[in-house]
């Protein structure tokens, strides 16, 4: 569960700290206030791409720093994107590379962008998210790592079939691009390592000096933070043989001087590891430029870079024997075939079998989303795909069908759901995501965020998808950036964000509303910036019947706005 954030320097936002609560939380404001900087910075936090352009004009770092309940255990995660366009991340501390931020996300955020429910018009995409309600992780894995071996093969069979003057000068360029790679050895890390480097250096004497004073200030100086707390801890200890009240007092004073101390050693020892070299920092710069000049031929990453070593050292060893193995590649590639198409078709079986069921349950949360009596299936190639089709995600293609309106048989989802219906169905999907999230680490409390989840819905829809959001929030952190009022008032925490323009500079600020502030906000999303006493009015009535219960379905209920949508886009086709 996210339970702090604090954003600093990022685009609009100057400085913004918000504590999040359990449930459901939205957030509202004016268009264009920085509500998806929010959702942009917890991207950027748990590894998403960084740029020098997301630093607000004229400062030289942006930050941003959160704290997560992990099952528990309270997580610290912070990241740094300086001007140039450099980026830095820890955890608890210790510094981390991006991909460590990326795995944790697995397990603690979940975004849902503006633009995502885009995603659902692409059949490609819609086998991963029935694998994912189907729990076929290791079945997936099992299939693209013998994919894997397989597509090598094939590569290595075509190769050894080239003629020989053609393959002679693809050996030529490989030893030479091999031989650029290995003379430079890159490390994995190394880059990001260097670039750490490189600032400290770059700082040194900076660095000394603020190591040097805060030493002094926490441990050596005559009013030193320490002996301050020295001497009240002493002053609490009699208050505390008076009164037993203030034990806990003397006991929690000990843990602080305990970690004050801790600090007082690490900017002692730290400030007397850096030296002031030009000679190393021109070493560091020049190593930099060596790996960057690396990464843009063979990268982008320098991860990337050792894996084309890597892959170059296999091709070259291949077109130095190439003719004298290709019957054993032959074989082999027959032999990988064979041990692929064991976990393809085992895995084929099963997503037929948990398609049935997917859209059943998916069916049924359609069905509180004011979708009812809709009707979902997955269907898959009706002809087994021959080989040259087959890849890292099996043997199977499949497309999602709906049919929103009772009497019509199941078309693609791509061709006829609305804006308004891919909203509600990848609302579902992320509630059926999260569920199975839920059964497999029932201590944990996922943050759920959705930006926008509202596109393309108004009226009693809307109503129906804010219950909905707050009924989610019973078992995860939910946040949600709205515009509609049937939403936000829905919320059991609501914050807004306003944006406002101090001198010649715009800034963004994140207020926690309370409920005289909650009725003037809602009253706005209603009326706009002039709410009469009647919008006043509405506003107090939508907060107070939002009680997270769901509405019961009326009769005729499969009349809604919904499949009027799609009946609509069907004709006008």
């Amino acid at each position: 569960m996210l339970s702090f954030l604090r954003i600093s320097n990022l685009a609009v936002i100057e400085s913004v700290e918000v504590e999040f609560a359990s449930g459901f939380n939205v957030l509202t404001g004016e268009t264009g206030a920085g509500k998806s900087i929010l959702v942009e910075a917890v991207g950027l936090l748990l590894g998403g791409r960084s740029s020098a352009d997301l630093v607000r004009t004229g400062e030289p770092l942006a930050s941003i720093e959160a704290i997560f309940d992990d099952e528990g255990e309270e997580l610290v995660v912070r990241r740094e994107i300086s001007a140039q366009g450099r980026s830095r991340a820890f955890i608890n501390g210790a510094l981390a590379t991006a991909g460590a931020l990326r795995d944790l996300s697995n397990r603690l955020v979940e975004l849902h962008g503006q633009h995502e429910h885009q995603a659902l018009l692409d059949p490609l995409g819609h086998l991963p998210l029935l694998d994912d309600h189907a729990g076929h992780d290791t079945l997936v894995a099992d299939v693209a790592a013998a994919w894997s071996k397989v597509s090598r093969l094939r590569e290595q069979l075509d190769r050894v079939g080239m003629e020989k003057g053609e393959r002679e000068a693809r050996l030529e360029l490989v030893r030479f691009q091999l031989s650029e790679i290995e003379k430079a050895a890159p490390r994995s890390g190394e880059d990001e390592e260097l670039a750490t480097l490189k600032q400290v250096l770059a700082s040194a004497e900076r660095v000394q000096r603020l190591c040097d004073e805060s030493h002094s200030a926490l441990y050596e100086s005559d009013d030193a933070a320490l002996g301050t707390l020295a001497a009240v801890r002493k002053r609490l200890s009699e208050l505390a043989s008076i009164d037993g009240a203030f034990e806990p007092y003397v006991t929690a004073l000990e843990s602080v001087k305990s970690q004050v101390e801790d600090v007082a050693w690490f900017v002692r020892d730290y400030g007397a590891r850096v030296e002031s070299s030009p000679e190393r920092l021109q070493q560091v710069e020049d190593r930099l430029a060596l790996l960057e000049r690396l990464k843009r031929k063979y990268g982008p990453t320098l991860a990337d870079v050792i894996e084309r070593a890597e892959s170059l050292t296999r091709e070259r060893d291949l077109l130095d024997t190439s003719g004298q193995h290709v019957d054993e590649i032959r074989a082999q590639l027959d032999e990988a075939t064979q041990a692929y198409a064991r976990p393809a078709k085992q895995l084929s079986e099963s997503r037929r079998k948990a398609a049935t069921r997917f859209g059943a349950d998916l069916e049924r949360l359609l069905a509180d989303l004011a979708m009812t009596r809709t009707r979902f299936d997955v269907r898959f190639n009706a002809q087994p795909l021959t080989p040259e089709a087959w890849g890292a995600t099996g043997i199977d293609r499949a497309e999602f069908f709906i049919s929103p309106n009772p009497g019509e048989e199941p078309r693609p989802l791509a061709r006829i759901a609305s804006g308004g219906e891919l909203s509600r169905i990848m609302l579902a999907l992320k509630t059926l995501a999260a569920r199975s999230f839920r059964g497999q680490h029932p201590r944990g409390r996922k943050t759920l965020i959705f930006d926008e989840v509202d596109a393309g819905i108004g009226g009693q829809v809307a109503d129906v998808v804010g219950r909905r959001l707050q009924a989610l929030g019973n078992d995860f952190q939910v946040l949600c950036i709205t515009h509609l009022p049937q939403i936000a008032a829905s919320g059991t925490t609501h914050f807004r964000i306003t944006k406002r323009v101090k001198g010649e500079r715009t800034s963004t600020s994140v207020e926690r509303l309370s409920s005289d502030g909650r009725e003037e906000e809602v009253a706005r999303m209603i009326g706009g910036a002039t709410a009469t006493a009647a919008v006043r009015t509405s506003a107090r009535e939508m907060l107070a019947g939002s009680d997270g219960s769901l509405p019961a379905k009326a009769k005729g209920e499969s009349e809604s706005p919904a499949g009027g949508e799609s009946e609509t886009r069907k004709r006008r086709r």
